[in-house]
């Protein structure tokens, strides 16, 4: 073994020796309440913009550096490893503002079973054996467990940002646990339809469903379940009343979605749920006024959404999965329409919009003396780098590794070569072997260690 293939392997036995005595090195806080007014330390503000950099950045690239088999992968997830193992130390020996236990203390924790997980899986997979036994299934353990952190540093960030602003302590949890819930899963919906809008279709035709259908089946199941968890004790407000009928226009109009985008048939039910949903949310009385207008402007931004959504599947794909498909088109993108982005773009800010909108996040800005329209303009540029993020990742999937323009001529996939194609006369005379002229052919050759995890299979 080569000391160039050694190296990476010794790194990751290092991260893992770290990693596994940050609970060591962890010191308990010990104070029962949050004292917002008190000074953050440089150490504290180093931990939080490491581990932001980290959750935030670092590996959602590193993760689609994966699923592409760039060679940066295993590069860019070592030095995350690095920095977490720092930033976990960093964030108990901070001194200044000082915090009670915690749920982001606690998740902190519970993060260190899918990062050591991760790094064991790597290791393990650098190592090279039990080819035919163990290893397919730790690569798909290891695809499963990256493809994770998005979600889990989403959720650490937001539990990291209410600890620090001492938020959603007794009976603030129900508010926050509403806004929180529901403003994270528009920002999932959208991203979810930024990335089938790139690699959806296919595979939608594939399955025979359209996007409605799984979209329906989600609306209705998430309907039934508020229909029953937002109202609490004898007394009926109008907001409990107001949220548990949003729940059963859910699970109704998801019902009916269901059944209208049966037979992969598209339909507009889904995004006519999120419209009347966001009239509601514009007609939502709130106690403070700047309140009220940030919900308002959270209702017209739904609506929006909605209504293009509608324009979108209706108008623009005319009931098609994808826009009708230049034959000369060379770049996954060139069929998405640029009216294509607006649906998950307002999703996106919407659910942004929402997560800033609880009672605790605007008393603070009332009392920075910030009107509402300040405050909303920061949210939307929230929103424009979430999904200016999304839009990158999905790009560098399609441009870096195995999918980078003229890998296919150097190396298509692990254990693939290029033969010269060509047209043999048959024993019938006619120049045609059963190959298109125009297709890719390749054979079996030597595995490269860069693409360990690549399925065997020819790329089109």
């Amino acid at each position: 073994m080569s000391s160039s293939s050694s190296y990476p392997r010794s790194l990751l036995l290092v991260l893992f020796a770290a990693l596994c005595a940050c609970p060591v090195l962890a010191h308990d806080h010990g104070h029962d309440e949050i004292d917002p007014n008190a000074p953050i330390d440089s150490i504290l503000w180093i931990h939080i913009s490491i581990q932001v950099l980290v959750w935030g950045f670092l590996w959602p690239f590193g993760m689609v550096l994966g699923m592409s088999r760039s060679r940066w992968h295993v590069p860019l997830q070592a030095t995350g490893f690095a920095l977490t193992a720092a930033g976990f130390i960093l964030g108990h020996s901070h001194k200044g503002r000082m915090f009670p236990e915690s749920i982001h203390g606690t998740f902190a924790s519970i993060l260190l079973l899918p990062i050591i997980l991760q790094l064991s899986l790597g290791i393990y997979l650098k190592l090279h054996i039990h080819e035919k036994s163990i290893r397919p299934y730790a690569v798909v353990a290891h695809g499963i467990v990256g493809k994770s952190y998005p979600v889990l540093g989403w959720t650490q960030m937001l539990f990291g940002a209410l600890t620090l602003r001492g938020y959603c302590r007794d009976g603030a949890l129900g508010q926050c646990l509403a806004h929180y819930i529901m403003g994270s899963a528009f920002i999932g919906y959208g991203i979810l339809l930024a990335i089938s809008m790139h690699v959806g279709g296919e595979w939608l035709r594939r399955k025979g469903k359209s996007q409605e259908w799984f979209d329906s089946w989600v609306i209705m199941l998430w309907g039934i379940v508020n229909t029953f968890t937002e109202h609490r004790g004898p007394h009926w407000s109008h907001k409990d009343m107001q949220h548990t009928t949003l729940g059963v226009l859910w699970w109704a109009g998801g019902a009916l979605g269901i059944w209208t985008s049966r037979g992969g048939k598209r339909s507009v039910i889904p995004a006519l749920i999120i419209l009347m949903t966001g009239w509601a949310m514009s007609a939502h009385e709130q106690a403070m006024m700047i309140s009220t207008k940030v919900h308002s402007i959270f209702g017209v931004v739904l609506m929006s959404a909605g209504l293009a959504r509608i324009v979108e599947v209706s108008f623009l794909l005319k009931d098609a999965a994808v826009p009708v498909q230049d034959e000369d088109a060379e770049q996954k993108d060139a069929f998405i329409r640029s009216f294509q982005h607006l649906p998950p773009f307002l999703l996106v800010a919407g659910g942004v919009l929402f997560m800033s909108a609880t009672d605790e996040e605007l008393e603070f800005v009332h009392s920075l003396e910030m009107d509402h329209v300040t405050y909303i303009l920061i949210m939307f540029s929230l929103a424009f780098t979430i999904y200016f993020q999304t839009c990158f990742l999905i790009n560098l999937y399609f441009t870096s590794g195995r999918n980078a323009r003229g890998a296919l001529s150097i190396k298509p996939t692990a254990g693939y070569e290029r033969v010269p194609a060509s047209t043999p006369r048959m024993a019938n005379g006619h120049g045609h072997s059963g190959v298109p002229r125009d297709a890719e052919v390749f054979e079996l050759g030597p595995v490269d260690d860069e693409d360990e995890e690549a399925e065997l299979r020819p790329v089109r």
